[in-house]
């Protein structure tokens, strides 16, 4: 981008993990960030770390209405949005084989259909800025793995959606960015999730147990700043998990023999 200075970026689920870094990160370029979520209190926290350089707007993403408010209070404060980040999700653990239908529909519509309500809603000013939509997948968006529950399932549409929209709105001057990064580091890593007694004890860690190192929010923060600069179409973190999606593409035996190798399912 030329000038971040003149850029308005809007960061859904920023109050935590990967969009508060993000947020913080947006806000060090310059740009006017925004931030919505339904955590009022956390909002608040967040535009008093940032010195009020952040702007919370108070907005539920599994709403249509509530979010087109959300946009028409952006647009009417700031004129224009120029990136926007669909970041909520949520995950869990849990076998696929005995989550019921309507855990699954809870996981879709937050984890995938929330993205398209906002898509939606913001998409006729990001044509209008030539601006960028950025998707935060997750390598559960490329592959499955062990004790994910409906978390794969709930994430793999959104890489189909953002290749389909990459294709649609090229020529409309719509940049489209998938992230899918690996595990984050946290401070509640290994104790997020009550699991099941049936499962291991390896259910509760970061990727189900896959061995596949932590990622820290605030660099993945700064790499998908630089991808959104360059226009990159997809930003896979590690850089490694980009081989086992292509081998899994060429033989699933292979692909499948890997990640079992890398699972403590201890």
């Amino acid at each position: 981008m030329d000038s971040w200075n003149e850029k308005v970026i809007v960061i859904t689920g920023g109050t935590a993990g990967i969009g508060k870094a993000l947020a913080l990160a947006s806000q060090q370029t310059g740009a006017q960030t925004v931030v919505i979520a339904r955590n009022i209190e956390g909002l608040q926290a967040l535009e008093e770390q940032s010195n009020e350089a952040i702007t919370g707007v108070c907005g539920d993403v599994t709403d249509d209405a509530s979010i087109k408010d959300a946009v028409d209070q952006i647009i009417n404060k700031f004129g224009r949005i120029d990136v926007w980040v669909n970041n909520v999700g949520k995950s869990c653990r849990g076998e696929a084989r005995s989550t019921s239908v309507e855990d699954f529909r809870n996981f879709i519509d937050f984890n995938f259909l929330t993205a398209v309500r906002c898509t939606n809603a913001v998409l006729g000013h990001l044509m209008n800025s030539n601006g960028s939509l950025v998707n935060i997948g997750s390598l559960a968006s490329k592959t499955g793995g062990f004790y994910m529950g409906p978390y794969p399932a709930s994430k793999f549409p959104l890489a189909g959606y953002s290749h389909q929209l990459r294709l649609e709105l090229e020529e409309d001057g719509v940049h489209v960015l998938l992230v899918c990064p690996g595990p984050v580091t946290r401070k509640d890593s290994g104790n997020r999730y009550d699991v099941d007694s049936s499962l291991p004890e390896s259910a509760t860690l970061p990727a189900g147990g896959v061995k596949i190192g932590r990622l820290c929010p605030n660099k993945l923060a700064g790499k998908i700043i630089r991808a959104v600069e360059k226009r990159q179409k997809e930003l896979i973190l590690p850089k490694s998990a980009r081989w086992l999606f292509a081998l899994t593409q060429i033989s699933p035996r292979l692909g499948d023999w890997i990640i079992k190798r890398k699972s403590n399912r201890n």
